[in-house]
C-alpha cells in the first residue's frame, strides 16, 4: 500500500497525483492520510474552544478533495482516507509500518507543512524502512528517465533495486550516476595519484554493482554516468532531465557517501524533480 500525506497545499495535490499514478503502476491500494495536529492551538493563553471542530472539518474537506482527485486521475486505484490525530511526522512513521512507500509534498500549509525544509520529510526518511518520495508542486515535462545515485558500498543496493523497478514500471531509461571525489590526503604534496586509474577503478566498481541487478531487468535501458565531482552537484544536474531521482539514505563507501544529512539531504533541497530516499 502507498501512503500519501495531504494538507491541501499545491505540493500536497501534486503528491496525490504522483501517488495515484504510482499506485496504478504498482497495482497496490492507496491510503490518503491527513494529520490533525492540535498542539499549535493548545498552547494559547486563551484557547479557542471551536478550533478542534474547525480542524476536523477542514481535514475532512482536504481528504474529500484528495480522494476525488485520485478517482478522477486513476479510477482503477483502490483508495481510502484517514484523518489521524497527532504530529505529522509521528503519524507518517506509524503509517509506514504497512507501507510500500510514503509520498509527501515538499512544502505544506498545515498538517504536513515544512516538508522539504528539514522537518517532516527529513525525519520520516531517516526513520522509516520504506522509500519516502518528496514531490515538488510545479508541473514538469516527462523526460523518460530515472536517475539513481550509487557509490561503492552494498548499502546503496536497496536504492538501486527501487530505481530499476521504477524504470521498469515507467518504461524509462535508468541513469546510474556515481560521483566520486579524491580523499583529502590525495592533495598532499607527497601523495601520488593516477586519476585515470582511479576513474577506471570507480567505473568498474559501479558496473559490478549494477550487474548484480540488471539481469533481472533486461527491458530497462541503462546509462552509466561516472563523474569526478561533488555528489550533490552531480545529482542536482541530472535531476534537471529526470522524472525521479533515487538516493540511498546511509550507504557509506570508501570514496563517497549516501548519508541522510549530506548527499540525500542535499538532493532533497536542490533536486528539480521528485526525490525518493530509500533506506538501506
Amino acid at each position: 500500500m502507498i501512503i500519501v500525506g495531504v494538507d491541501g497545499s499545491v505540493a500536497s495535490r501534486a503528491a496525490v497525483e504522483w501517488a495515484a499514478n504510482d499506485a496504478f503502476r504498482m497495482r497496490v491500494p492507496l491510503r490518503i492520510v491527513h494529520a490533525v495536529d492540535r498542539s499549535p492551538y493548545q498552547i494559547s493563553k486563551h484557547p479557542n474552544p471551536t478550533m478542534p471542530d474547525l480542524l476536523l472539518r477542514e481535514g475532512h474537506r482536504i481528504l474529500r478533495e484528495a480522494e476525488a482527485l485520485v478517482r478522477e486521475r486513476q479510477p482503477a486505484v483502490e483508495v481510502e482516507t484517514r484523518d489521524i490525530e497527532g504530529a505529522p511526522a509521528e503519524v507518517l512513521r506509524e503509517q509506514a509500518e504497512d507501507a510500500t512507500e510514503i509520498v509527501v509534498g515538499n512544502r505544506g500549509l498545515g498538517g504536513f507543512s515544512g516538508v522539504l525544509v528539514g522537518s517532516v520529510s527529513m525525519h520520516v526518511a531517516g526513520h522509516v524502512h520504506c522509500p519516502v518520495v518528496v514531490i515538488r508542486g510545479e508541473h514538469r515535462p516527462t523526460y523518460g528517465e530515472v536517475v539513481v545515485g550509487v557509490d561503492d558500498s552494498p548499502e546503496c543496493e536497496p536504492a538501486l533495486v527501487y530505481a530499476f523497478e521504477q524504470a521498469k514500471l515507467r518504461g524509462s531509461a535508468l541513469r546510474v550516476l556515481h560521483a566520486w571525489q579524491l580523499p583529502v590526503h590525495a592533495f598532499a604534496p607527497e601523495a601520488s595519484y593516477d586519476l585515470d586509474e582511479v576513474r577506471t577503478a570507480q567505473h568498474q566498481a559501479v558496473r559490478d554493482r549494477v550487474a548484480l541487478f540488471s539481469r533481472d531487468y533486461p527491458q530497462v535501458r541503462l546509462v552509466e554516468d561516472v563523474h569526478c565531482a561533488n555528489p550533490v552537484d552531480a545529482l542536482t544536474d541530472a535531476s534537471e532531465r529526470a522524472d525521479l531521482l533515487v538516493v540511498g539514505s546511509h550507504g557509506r563507501g570508501a570514496l563517497g557517501s549516501m548519508v541522510l544529512g549530506s548527499v540525500s539531504r542535499g538532493a532533497l533541497h536542490h533536486a528539480r524533480c521528485p526525490v525518493a530516499v530509500v533506506r538501506a
